[in-house]
């Protein structure tokens, strides 16, 4: 017995080891982690200026930064969720805000603010914190200054340096914590612990799980607490916030159907051709000569105005919106960019062009910009802006053309044109042009009725306008390869006559279709008629657009007129 002593204590002590071991895996299994989370890396803050954003109800990648205790937003995440409208001159380091009624600007670094009107007057303010500034090349501009005129509320906390915005309110579900206990970073005891939360506090609920909810607390940390530690859930309704945007963008629009017809016009002299070009219309209410071409990067144009022009267009119950281009300007050295990015030579060209129009007793100025590059995207919608400004106060009609939506001039912004201009007029045309390398229709039902229906969707109806061609392409495919004129309509059905074309109605383009081969070479032609133009206007009457525009004058068959007419008379 005394031998099996020793044995039988070796056994205990083994249980007994066995026991704690067994204990020490189940208590750290079932006991909760006091280790805490890393807090600079969770919020991603890399410098002592750094500041987290916590958009609603969620941590976004964007920071902030804070100088002399007040909190800052790259222009980049301005745009992206606050306002897009405050614009960067980068060669003038001034940022400039256009307002319906005038302009802010503020040189970069400077707590002075600039108040102009549309006549360009201004008023100085001066601040008592810089309203913008930069950083490595980035420019920061002040929380509060964007405040001034976008719809949100911010609050700042330290520890490390976040900010809670709110852009919108609605309703949420809250919660009690109803004993103290800690928000982890995920849902699990071993997770690390975020921050603390105490007995009566609430949190705002975002998911619920089986056991962990995820929550935000008062000070916008946002983790997981244990279901248990939960109260009652309730509703409450958050209040949006204050709205702080400028008044609306008021229109010049009117009450009644646009006919807009673009007069090619290549000199003074063209001037005369007044009557020959309207003689045969019907409907007209609105003509645009080809008056004004852009020369230089310093905001000038040629001009072909006439107040003899305008005076008789008047006499004929037509309004006059003069068209000004960059197509065949009289500089080959002039670049958008250069032009539209400095605020000096936007500035100079908007005071041009309303002086012109006064001097003038123009009704209305109709801005053609064409192959407008990416980088230039930007500086074009702010010249529309800010153009958009003294032609409200003096009640100048602003049109703008633009190209049938496609993936590659989304930088035109349609949408924001259709906030500050007046009309946003589509060029419903060139669906297949000189360049194309396959022949086609000018003006497809199809490429008609999107291009409508995509500009719709970020415009208002009533300030849209539909572009529609008054002339063919007749197309020659052979052994030097494709080729195409443009010729007008008369011109197009004397080539079908005398080429012996027998056409044919195609459903697919909802145009007249005619084709020949003589020898090598194949004719083809789709036309642009009365019948095309029937089926493009009921579309256009379809959407209830605010109009139609015929590019050009005095390229139409008569007949055309009739079907205007009829589609002007329609309520």
């Amino acid at each position: 017995m005394k031998k099996m002593i020793p044995v039988i204590v070796a056994i205990v002590l083994i249980i007994l080891i066995a026991a704690v071991g067994f204990g020490a895996k189940l208590l750290e299994r079932y006991s909760y982690s006091k280790e805490r989370a890393d807090l600079t890396e969770y919020f991603g803050i890399q410098e002592d200026n750094d500041a987290a954003i916590i958009l609603q109800d969620e941590l976004i990648e964007e920071h902030a930064k804070i100088f002399d205790n007040r909190c800052y937003f790259d222009i980049a995440t301005v745009h992206k969720y606050f306002n897009d409208r405050f614009y960067e001159d980068k060669e003038a380091e001034l940022l400039v805000f256009a307002k319906p009624w005038g302009y802010w600007t503020t040189w970069i670094g400077s707590t002075g603010l600039e108040d102009y009107g549309a006549d360009f007057e201004s008023a100085g303010v001066d601040l008592d914190y810089v309203l913008s500034r930069y950083e490595d090349g980035v420019l920061y501009i002040a929380a509060d200054f964007v405040q001034q005129y976008s719809n949100f509320t911010y609050e700042l906390f330290t520890g490390p340096n976040r900010i809670q915005i709110y852009t919108e309110g609605g309703e949420r579900q809250t919660a009690p914590i109803t004993k103290d206990t800690q928000v982890r970073y995920q849902g699990g005891i071993k997770s690390d612990i975020l921050t603390d939360v105490s007995e009566g506090d609430t949190v705002v609920v975002l998911e619920e799980m089986e056991t962990w909810t995820k929550v935000k607390t008062q000070d916008s940390f946002i983790g997981y607490v244990e279901n248990k530690r939960l109260g009652e859930k309730s509703t409450e309704t958050m209040e949006p916030p204050p709205s702080n945007k400028p008044v609306t963008y008021e229109s010049n629009t009117r009450d009644y159907k646009i006919n807009l017809g673009w007069h090619v016009i290549g000199g003074v002299d063209g001037n005369v051709t007044l009557d020959s070009v309207v003689a045969q219309t019907k409907g007209l209410n609105v003509i645009s000569p080809t008056w004004f071409r852009l020369t230089g990067n310093e905001g000038g144009f040629s001009s072909f105005a006439s107040a003899d022009y305008v005076e008789k267009a008047h006499g004929m119950g037509l309004e006059v919106w003069a068209l000004v281009s960059n197509v065949e300007t009289e500089s080959a050295d002039v670049d958008m960019y250069e032009l539209l990015s400095r605020t000096s030579s936007r500035w100079n060209l908007i005071r041009n062009l309303i002086a012109t129009a006064q001097e003038y007793n123009l009704d209305g100025i109709n801005i053609d910009f064409e192959n407008i590059s990416l980088d230039a995207g930007e500086p074009f919608i702010q010249f529309i802006r800010e153009l958009s400004v003294p032609c409200r106060e003096y009640g100048i009609v602003l049109s703008v053309d633009n190209y049938v939506p496609m993936g590659h001039t989304d930088h035109y912004d349609r949408a924001e044109q259709g906030v500050v201009a007046d009309y946003v007029i589509i060029m419903g045309y060139d669906e297949h042009y000189a360049g194309s390398d396959e022949a086609g229709s000018v003006a497809s039902i199809n490429f008609v009725e999107n291009g409508i229906k995509n500009t719709v969707e970020e415009v208002p109806a009533e300030k849209v306008i539909n572009g529609i061609p008054f002339y063919t392409r007749i197309w020659k495919s052979g052994p030097e390869g494709l080729s195409s004129e443009a010729v007008t309509m008369g011109m197009a059905q004397e080539f079908v006559e005398n080429h012996s074309i027998a056409v044919r109605w195609d459903e697919t383009t909802c145009q007249n279709y005619g084709e020949v081969q003589e020898g090598d070479t194949l004719y083809q032609v789709w036309l642009e008629d009365a019948d095309s133009i029937r089926v493009k206007l009921n579309i256009m009457q379809n959407y209830d657009i605010a109009g139609v525009a015929e590019w050009r004058l005095g390229h139409e068959s008569e007949n055309v007129w009739d079907v205007i007419e009829e589609y002007m008379n329609q309520p």
